[in-house]
């Protein structure tokens, strides 16, 4: 600032300024900043006599604005002149030698806080290159090197270039925990990002002992934690020891545990005010059991139960301290919660924004609690569940925002994500020779909430079409309906299947995770034969009533990471129809996210489908059991196994797989799975045919729905199976 200082005292000197009076002040070379936020600015204003601390002052909060690398004053016939330099903004940015994927490449222009158009500071390009080490630091890159080189583009940018010299990547050969005498290594390693290397480190599930640095400060506290789930509330475990022989790039951890004594509990005690709701009644529902195994995880768990039993009483704020009190000589520990419950409070409004395109009453009747309601931590929790279970919206935020001491505005943020896709496909097989496939549909038409989708499949053997209504919430009641028409015709080797006909379906919502309904369906088959000696043409018709109930209360449509989906439907077919049977169909989802016990972002999923047919007297071909394909049997084709004919109807299936979910390209939602498969199906047994298949698969979240790409193989194969090693399949997920 004294540069600057002394350029004004020369004008002001040279102009005997203390006589002068300021008639107009001019900016000259300002663009990063608007003339009315450099007027805000200034301390000195038209009319004012010239004055050397105003101005000092006013160049202050100019460069206060980091924009700017030089400001000149010159006062000239009654014109006080601000002749900006401004700095350079940076229009290119190459990193060289560290990630070459885009997606790499804009994770680590964020992590480094740069970006095009940034301006250019010395300071702003030593923290990208701080955050820069860091990250491969984490890498387990150790004396990395990070050279920065800018190049002048023009007067106002220029492009700054990161070199890399990636140091020596060490490996972690032996990991040693001095003093753990009652818990495993497998119990640290558990929770431990730094493990040892272990046999064949590139093969899935095996630790490939590369360090991170950047993890090691926590390391401790993670043992820590271990023993505080096992009982050991006086462990003490201090920070690691890391030793490196930087020769062969190998390297030793060492950890210093005191285990100390394992506490058992010895009583709880619940300090609550009964007349807002009884202690009595919350111990039955604690983790934390009298003379059983202390456990931090399990002390916590119950911390947020009584939390929500309260909150869900209207205490939005309520507090809930704990004390642990041990007895050392006898290893014992007595749990004391204070229950500080504050007010009652009840909801003021619910404010929502980010849904440019879904109405404002679509996502209210997902959302629990309205205008006048007493809170409820439960309602809260579910709304922002059942918002993200309809698929309108990649994220969904509930906040609690206090308005007086008795009210709350629920302030919903959603991001909407595509609900409309287009696709079209075509494709050959030996058996239906060229196809063409095409689905038009919106599950959130015009953001209304309402399904409509039309889709078409034509080949030299098959002709589909099918065209279809559904409404969730009909005049945003519990209520929903269904409707469609469809038009099939299928040619066989030795006759011509013709299915016209159509659907519809009424359900209700009994909780916020139970719905119930029924379904009805008409079909007009006909059934022609190309050679009359092999049968005699058919046309009957089938009309069926399909009672169903559903329970879902996972926590996302298309990524769920916690809760269950099942259903069970009861087809009786009969109703004035040619065809007579019950069809039983049950299916069952679980998801399991493993973040919160291992920190990283998988997944666990189980399926499993059972169905029972029975025959009433009369069952065709189309009404059979199919086993094979990526809903049911992974490593074989669609309908891989399945009837021969109407003789041996398919009646008894069940599937079931297990699978295990990895991040692959998050920013792109993607992600990858391994898998496994095991499906049985029989005409009066179960395990007339047995098979299992394997593989892994990649998902995509894209703007066209849900796209899987399976790379699978059969595990029992015989010689006669229709086998696929690859499907591609669309619009559909685990």
């Amino acid at each position: 600032m004294k540069k600057y200082f002394s350029i004004i005292v020369l004008c002001l000197m040279c102009s005997n300024v203390f006589a002068q009076t300021i008639n107009e002040i001019q900016f000259k070379n300002l663009s990063k900043i608007s003339e009315n936020i450099a007027n805000d600015a200034l301390t000195i204003n038209k009319g004012d006599k010239l004055d050397n601390k105003k101005i000092n002052e006013s160049l202050k909060k100019f460069f206060s604005f980091g924009y700017f690398d030089d400001i000149k004053v010159e006062y000239d016939n009654e014109i006080l002149t601000f002749t900006f330099k401004e700095k350079p903004a940076i229009a290119k940015i190459d990193i060289k030698g560290y990630k070459t994927s885009q997606d790499d490449i804009e994770y680590l222009y964020s992590v480094m806080g740069i970006k095009k158009g940034s301006m250019y500071t010395l300071a702003r390009i030593e923290k990208a290159k701080q955050a820069l080490l860091a990250e491969l630091n984490r890498d387990g890159y150790i004396n990395s090197v990070v050279e920065v080189d800018t190049k002048k583009l023009n007067e106002s940018s220029l492009s700054v270039t990161f070199s890399v010299n990636k140091g020596d990547e060490i490996i972690i050969k032996k990991v040693n925990y001095f003093g753990a005498k009652n818990l495993e290594d497998s119990d640290f390693e558990a929770v431990t990002a730094n493990k040892e290397e272990e046999f064949a480190p590139w093969f899935f599930g095996q630790n490939d002992g590369e360090v991170k640095i950047d993890q090691l400060q926590y390391e401790h506290l993670r043992i820590k934690e271990a023993y505080m789930e096992n009982g050991y509330l006086d462990a003490n475990i201090k920070e690691p020891f890391l030793k490196v022989d930087f020769n062969t790039n190998y390297a030793e951890l060492d950890f210093y545990i005191d285990e100390g004594k394992q506490y058992k509990v010895k009583d709880i005690k619940i300090y609550l005010d009964a007349s807002i709701y009884d202690p009595k009644k919350i111990y039955p529902e604690l983790k934390l059991k009298n003379k059983k195994m202390f456990n931090i995880k399990k002390l916590r768990s119950d911390v947020d139960l009584i939390k929500t039993i309260i909150a869900d009483k209207g205490y939005a704020f309520v507090d809930v301290r704990f004390d642990i009190q041990k007895d050392k000589e006898n290893a014992t520990a007595s749990i004391v919660y204070n229950v500080i419950p504050g007010e009652k409070v009840y909801i003021n409004d619910v404010l929502i924004s980010g849904n440019s395109r879904t109405l404002d009453r679509v996502i209210r009747r997902d959302v629990f609690l309205a205008p006048g309601d007493l809170y409820s931590e439960t309602d809260f929790k579910d709304s922002k569940f059942a918002l993200r279970r309809t698929g309108f919206f990649e994220e969904v935020v509930i906040e609690k925002k206090k308005v007086s001491i008795d009210k709350v505005d629920l302030l919903v943020s959603v991001k909407e994500t595509p609900t409309g896709s287009f696709m079209i496909g075509a494709g050959y097989g030996s058996y239906d020779g060229f196809m063409l496939s095409g689905s038009v549909s919106d599950k959130n038409i015009f953001g209304s909430g309402l399904n409509l989708g039309f889709s078409v499949d034509l080949s030299n053997k098959k002709s589909n079409f099918e065209i279809s209504l559904s409404n969730p919430a009909i005049y945003d009641s519990k209520y929903s309906g269904r409707f469609n028409i469809h038009d099939k015709e299928r040619e066989y080797t030795d006759y011509d299947l013709h299915s016209r006909g159509f659907g519809v379906g009424i359900g209700k919502s009994l909780t916020r995770h139970i719905r119930a309904g029924v379904n009805y369906a008409l079909d007009d088959i006909d059934k022609k034969y190309k050679d009359n000696t092999v049968g005699t043409n058919e046309a009957y018709m089938k009309s069926s009533i399909t009672p169903y109930i559903s329970y879902n209360d996972t926590d996302d449509y298309f990524l769920p990471r916690e809760g269950i989906d099942a259903g069970t439907s009861l087809e009786y077919a009969g109703i004035g129809g040619d065809i007579e049977y019950i069809k039983s169909s049950t299916s069952f989802k679980f998801y399991y996210g493993l973040e919160d016990i291992i920190d990283y972002d998988w997944i666990f999923r189980y399926r499993a489908n059972l169905n029972y047919l029975i025959d009433n007297g009369t069952v065709k071909e189309g009404d059979s059991f199919y086993l094979g394909g990526p809903k049911t049997l992974r490593g074989y084709e669609t309908l891989a196994f399945g009837p021969d004919g109407d003789d041996n109807i398919m009646k008894k299936m069940f599937s079931n797989g297990i699978e295990m979910s990895f991040p692959l390209i998050p920013s792109a939602k993607m992600r990858w799975e391994l898998f496994i498969d095991y499906g049985m199906i029989g005409e009066d047994s179960f395990t007339d045919v047995k098979r299992a298949g394997a593989g892994a698969a990649i998902s995509w979240t894209s703007p066209f729905g849900p796209i899987q790409f399976i790379f699978s193989e059969p595990l029992n194969a015989e010689a006669s199976d229709k086998t696929s090693n690859f499907e591609f399949s669309m619009g559909s997920k685990f």
